[in-house]
C-alpha cells in the first residue's frame, strides 16, 4: 500500500502564505492582465460567496481536446468554494475578459484532466503534492488524490 505525505480529502487546502508564493502570484497576475500569458495563465475572478465582492487569483487554464478546465492544485481554496457557490466566473487575459459557467467534475472523471495538468505544469505545481504525485504517476495515484484536487469544466 502506498504511503502518502499528505491527506487528499475534501478539506485539503494549501495557502499562499509563503512570501515568495504571494510575490510569484502577484507577478503572474500582473503579467497576465497585461496580456502576457505564462503557459496558459489567466486571472480568475469569482464573486465571494459571503461578501459578494469579486476576488481574483492567477490560474492555469487547461485545454484538452477543445474542452477547458480549471484545476485547483492547492485543494479546496477560497476560489474553489466561491466558484462552487456561484457556478460562474470570469477569466482575463490582457484586455479580454470572458464570463464562463463551471461544472465541478466527479472524482472518477478528473483523472485525464489531472494527468494533462501535471504533464504541462508539474514543474510549477509539483511542490503542492509533497512528492506524492508526478506527471508519470499511475491512475491509481491520481484516483487517490482526486478528492483533494478540485477540477472544473468550464464553458
Amino acid at each position: 500500500m502506498t504511503e502518502y505525505k499528505q491527506t487528499y480529502d475534501n478539506k485539503r487546502v494549501i495557502t499562499a502564505s509563503e512570501g515568495s508564493m504571494r510575490v510569484f502570484n502577484k507577478i503572474v497576475a500582473r503579467m497576465t492582465k497585461l496580456g502576457l500569458s505564462l503557459m496558459g495563465s489567466r486571472v480568475l475572478s469569482v464573486q465571494g460567496r459571503k461578501s459578494g465582492e469579486w476576488r481574483s487569483t492567477p490560474v492555469n487554464l487547461l485545454v484538452v481536446d477543445g474542452q477547458r478546465y480549471l484545476v485547483a492544485p492547492r485543494g479546496h481554496t477560497q476560489w474553489v468554494k466561491n466558484l462552487r457557490a456561484s457556478g460562474t466566473g470570469r477569466l482575463q487575459l490582457g484586455g479580454k475578459v470572458e464570463t464562463f459557467h463551471a461544472e465541478e467534475l466527479a472524482d472518477a472523471d478528473k483523472i485525464p484532466a489531472l494527468r494533462m495538468y501535471l504533464k504541462k505544469w508539474a514543474w510549477e505545481v509539483g511542490t503542492f503534492f509533497s512528492g506524492d504525485v508526478t506527471k508519470n504517476s499511475p491512475d491509481e495515484v491520481l484516483h487517490h488524490i482526486a478528492p483533494g484536487v478540485p477540477v472544473f469544466k468550464i464553458s
